[in-house]
């Protein structure tokens, strides 16, 4: 199996929770405090250096106010 790193796929998600953070009005600090993590690890996350796991999507849908099976039926009509 290919590598999602650079994917259609992963590429789609990675815009969509930017574009959800943005319009939550939150920078990257605030969704990492939410998340718990580093701040650093969401700019890695937006900038597709990182592959999003399920429980990770989960997560980022709860703190960005998305439906994270919405984010992966809208993923899967996109053709690979």
């Amino acid at each position: 199996m290919p590598k999602t790193l650079g994917d259609k796929r992963h590429d789609a998600l990675v815009a969509y929770i930017k574009t959800c953070r943005l319009a939550a009005g939150l920078n990257q600090a605030e969704v990492a405090q939410r998340l718990g993590v580093y701040q650093s690890h969401v700019a890695r996350i937006e900038s597709g250096q990182r592959r999003i796991d399920v429980i990770e999507l989960i997560r980022l849908g709860e703190a960005l106010g998305f439906d994270p099976a919405e984010a992966v039926r809208n993923l899967s009509e996109l053709k690979a």
